[in-house]
């Protein structure tokens, strides 16, 4: 399969939410008065991010038939992801999550709806023939009939010559218990993908903190050549099989104002870098910048910037 003739960067299947951000900072939710709407969701993170870089990225997702999904397709179209394989749900709502403002990881409460609602016709063959990455979640892998489209198309996508892409944003509120959550996992992990995961991940995870090089040899013994773990303010290591690993620190962010999305946008420079065929420590600098620049904004990237100007 000649990548060069694909006419889709990176298909992004998963969760499209919205989230209600709170206002007060460093407040839990408990202590939290007021919020503000952002589009949200890992994977519709990366799309956005993905599309404003000048990927050609669409979306694979399900919403509700009402006033949120209107907002979500008007927030998608403004940037130019393509929007055709997202489907309204007549009787399911709109997914919406509430999350705390925080210089941490977020504290936050979902209310799951129709986000899960992605069946095998929105993804076609001819969808997976022009697509260079295949990028999902742990969020979109918990529930079905997701989880079940997902683990069947990636295996399609695999098989047809696409490279494989996930966000390991493991959360226990997610699933119904973290033995079913590592056999998918494994299940995805057989496609080789390039893999996303942090510390508070893998801490979730697996109940306990590891040393990083068992993290790192538990996804290579499943087939993963490369695996990138951040460290938030500490940085990124990333682990190849047969490479040393290479690790960065974090850039300096003198004021955070918001982490929420931190970690999509990092992913969105790395998978941006990738598919421009840069080496890995490239695609880790690049990760690192657009990050720091997230860092400084709540909800998404700014509007106002050429963000591709502050990543070369």
């Amino acid at each position: 399969m000649q990548l060069e003739n694909n006419n889709i960067d990176i298909l992004c299947v998963g969760e499209v939410l919205v989230d209600f951000i709170g206002h007060q900072k460093d407040a839990l939710i408990s202590n939290t008065r007021d919020y503000h709407r952002y589009l949200g969701g890992s994977p519709t993170n990366v799309a956005m991010n993905s599309a404003r870089l000048g990927l050609k990225s669409t979306m694979i997702s399900t919403v509700g038939n009402d006033g949120f999904g209107q907002y979500i397709f008007m927030r998608l179209n403004e940037v130019g992801v393509g929007t055709t394989n997202i489907k309204k749900h007549d009787k399911k709502p709109t997914s919406v999550i509430f999350v705390s403002k925080s210089q941490g990881t977020p504290d936050f409460i979902p209310f799951r709806e129709s986000d899960s609602y992605i069946t095998e016709d929105q993804i076609s063959k001819e969808t997976l023939l022009r697509t260079k990455i295949f990028h999902t979640t742990c969020f979109a892998l918990s529930k079905e009939p997701a989880q079940s489209t997902i683990l069947q198309k990636a295996k399609e996508a695999f098989k047809l010559g696409c490279k494989l892409s996930v966000d390991l944003n493991y959360s226990d509120k997610l699933w119904e218990s973290k033995e079913q959550a590592v056999k998918v996992i494994k299940a995805y992990c057989k496609y080789n993908p390039l893999i996303k995961i942090s510390e508070d991940d893998m801490l979730r995870l697996f109940g306990k903190e590891l040393p990083h090089q068992e993290i790192f040899d538990f996804f290579h013994n499943e087939g993963v050549e490369t695996i990138c773990l951040t460290l938030g303010s500490k940085g990124v290591k990333l682990s190849q099989k047969g490479h040393e690993i290479i690790q960065l620190p974090a850039i300096k962010v003198e004021t955070i104002m918001d982490t929420t999305g931190a970690g999509d946008a990092f992913w969105s420079g790395f998978l941006f870098a990738y598919i421009k065929e840069k080496p890995m420590l490239e695609c880790l600098h690049v990760a690192l910048k657009l990050a720091a620049l997230k860092l400084q904004n709540v909800g998404r990237l700014p509007d106002n910037i050429n963000i591709l100007s502050k990543l070369l």
